[in-house]
């Protein structure tokens, strides 16, 4: 099992919950995600993901990796699942249950087969799209959950296979180093013990409080 990221004492990021926009950093290279998916997925709490221009701040995420049964990549290249396969920096669009689009950003090194899913933001760019697309005001409940967020996104299959560092992608790193709790992954039964699931510690956006106290 990999280590678990190192957690600061306090969090540098505005007071959760605020849906104020953070200044956005520089946008995230490919480079970035060729690292093991245990680097990356709590590296991509608190940074901003868009999509046309639509998004927030990313506050929940679950690694997956090949080498564990839970992974969609578990057992091998399929039609479906072949982005993970390739190289890093992609997303992976699959349909959940035959109902509702989740998103993934694909990393490590060509042939590893590992994701991260986007779990969670918190709504700072194009509310009023969001609400739309959602059909509801409440903002906390725009994107807590990886169904909801690829709904108020507008997130397809359209998008399986498009590089994170083009349109209509605009993934922006973090400026500043949040306190992250850390957790099982949710929904699963198989590898269900593993705590690759990371959250911005405190934040009202997640999709479940973590059992450490993260909401």
């Amino acid at each position: 099992m990999p280590p678990r990221p190192s957690v600061s004492s306090h969090s540098k990021l505005a007071v959760p919950g605020s849906v104020a926009p953070a200044k956005l950093g520089r946008p995230l290279p490919q480079k970035f995600f060729a690292r093991s998916v245990h680097e990356v997925a709590p590296e991509l709490i608190g940074a901003t993901m868009l999509v046309n221009g639509v998004g927030g701040v990313i506050v929940e995420v679950e690694a997956y990796h090949q080498t564990e049964p839970a992974a969609h990549s578990y057992r091998g290249p399929t039609p479906r699942t072949m982005v993970m396969f390739g190289p890093p920096g992609f997303a992976y669009v699959y349909r959940s249950y035959g109902i509702h689009w989740c998103i993934n950003f694909v990393c490590e090194k060509e042939g590893s087969a590992a994701a991260v899913l986007i779990r969670a933001l918190q709504p700072t760019h194009g509310l009023a799209a969001m609400r739309r697309r959602r059909g509801l005001e409440d903002e906390r409940a725009l994107c807590s959950g990886p169904g909801k967020l690829a709904s108020a996104l507008a997130i397809t299959n359209a998008q399986n296979g498009l590089a994170l560092t083009a349109p209509p992608f605009a993934i922006h790193g973090r400026t500043s180093t949040p306190e992250i709790a850390t957790g099982v992954r949710i929904g699963i039964t198989k590898a269900a013990e593993l705590p690759w699931r990371y959250g911005l510690k405190g934040s009202r956006f997640v999709s479940k409080p973590f059992t450490n106290g993260a909401a």
